[in-house]
Formats: C-alpha cells, sequence, structure tokens
C-alpha cells in the first residue's frame, strides 16, 4: 500500500499534493488536454465547421505530431444541444506542446492556406457563433489519454463526458482524490467503462471542477454499465466514506457521439 493512502485522511491538502508527486515519481507523465466547444447557430455554421476540422486543422495537428483528436456531437435526444454544439479534443505531451501549437500552426504554409477562408471569414458570415476553450490535466492515476476502440458504427457508440463542479477548491480537492487515491477510477476500470480520459481543469468557466469521459459502443451498453456500477459494493462503500462527502455540487452530464472523421 502506498504511503499516501494510510494518511490522506490526515494531512492538509497542499502536502498531500506533495507527497503524491512524490511517489508518482517515474510515472508516465500526465498530459495536457485541450476542450473546444463551438457554439453553431445553423447548420450551415455547422457544416464549415466540420470542413475546417476535418480538412484543415486536424491534418495539421497530425503533422504536428498530435495524432489522436476526437471530434464530438450531442446525441439527437439531447433537443438542448443537438445541432448546436461541437465538440472538439485533443491531447498534449507537455504544457510546452500545448503553448507552441500556434507557433507550429504559424509555420506551416499548408494549414495557413487551407484556413484562410475560416479564419479570415467576414464579421457578417462567421463560421460559429463563439467557442470555448478548456484546458485540463490529467489524473496521476490515469496520466495518459486513451483512445477507445469499438466496433460498431461512429454514430451508434457513446461517449459521455461529465463535468463535477465543487463548491470550494478543497472540495474539489477531495473528489480528485476520491478517483485516485480512493479508488473510483479502479472501480471504472473493474467494471470496463473504458474511459478515455480523467482530468482537472486548471482554465475553464466553471471552476473548480474535473471532467473525464468514459465511452460505450451503444447506449444500451451505456444503461448496462452504469446500472451495474450503481449496485457495486465498492461503490456503495466509497460514496459513503465521510471525506469524500458533498464533493460534488452539481454534475454536468452530455452524451456524444464521434463524427465520422474523428480519430476515436
Amino acid at each position: 500500500m502506498k504511503i499516501s493512502n494510510l494518511i490522506c485522511k490526515t494531512l492538509p491538502a497542499f502536502l498531500l499534493f506533495i507527497l503524491v508527486a512524490f511517489e508518482s515519481y517515474g510515472q508516465a507523465k500526465q498530459e495536457y488536454y485541450e476542450i473546444k466547444i463551438y457554439q453553431v447557430a445553423q447548420k450551415a455554421q455547422e457544416d464549415r465547421v466540420d470542413a475546417y476540422l476535418k480538412n484543415v486543422y486536424i491534418p495539421a495537428l497530425h503533422r504536428a505530431g498530435i495524432t489522436s483528436v476526437g471530434v464530438f456531437k450531442p446525441v439527437k435526444t439531447d433537443t438542448a444541444s443537438f445541432g448546436k454544439l461541437i465538440y472538439f479534443f485533443a491531447p498534449f505531451r507537455t504544457m510546452d506542446q500545448f503553448l507552441q501549437l500556434p507557433i507550429v500552426l504559424n509555420n506551416d504554409k499548408v494549414y495557413l492556406e487551407a484556413a484562410k477562408s475560416f479564419k479570415d471569414a467576414l464579421y457578417t458570415d462567421p463560421p460559429y457563433k463563439r467557442f470555448e476553450s478548456i484546458l485540463l490535466k490529467a489524473f496521476i492515476n490515469m496520466p495518459q489519454f486513451r483512445a477507445p476502440k469499438f466496433a460498431t458504427a461512429p454514430g451508434e457508440r457513446i461517449y459521455e463526458l461529465r463535468s463535477y463542479e465543487s463548491a470550494t477548491e478543497e472540495k474539489a480537492i477531495k473528489k480528485i482524490e476520491m478517483f485516485n487515491q480512493g479508488g473510483e477510477i479502479k472501480l471504472f476500470e473493474k467494471l470496463n467503462f473504458n474511459a478515455a480520459f480523467y482530468a482537472q481543469v486548471i482554465v475553464g468557466s466553471y471552476m473548480p471542477n474535473l471532467m473525464y469521459m468514459t465511452t460505450f459502443e451503444n447506449l444500451p451498453s451505456r444503461e448496462a454499465h452504469w446500472k451495474t456500477f450503481l449496485a457495486d459494493p465498492d461503490w456503495l462503500k466509497l460514496k459513503t466514506m465521510p471525506e469524500f462527502l458533498n464533493t460534488v455540487s452539481k454534475n454536468n452530464t452530455l452524451l456524444l457521439f464521434p463524427t465520422d472523421y474523428s480519430d476515436f
């Protein structure tokens, strides 16, 4: 058993983070993720964002060494979001790789030429309403993104993106601890939830919060997995542990499917 598992209940949060960092020395380095959420007003804008991502931006990211890029849309039953939002996900090995990307793209002549009509669109005919960018850091117990693999068609798959907001930063730290030292990630792995990532939001609109994505071959599979999870003895024990009570004040759950040009 790791040292932090023995004393994490009594250590102050900042000391716990130092201890966890020490224990993780030599492990795989934690990645950084960017999630962009494009808001579109009509089908014409959706098509323009799709074309840009598929034919221009993602190929440029591939050339820059970012090989697994995801693009997702809300399922049709989500009437509030379907046809209005496009979710883009990219993993970065280091923060420096993320920060250097604009420079890399600015030196990519193929990208600059292909992106010109999209980036220089007239203000009277914009390709989207707005976009939001969220920057995240992977959890220590799953430091690197994993691309799920399913035989089902992309349109049938369910990629569930969850955001757990907390009332305070200390509560957010405890919820992250619940995933790592508490064993929630291990439980998801035991039940084959095919998680793509777990990460802490370090820049975003609804902080403090964490986000994670679990993936399923179809909607019935998703429903069956959650039914099993909610009845699992490990979960029933974990959710009642005093140190983890009231760590989530708001749970935002989105059911998405990958586009036909998404890398995963």
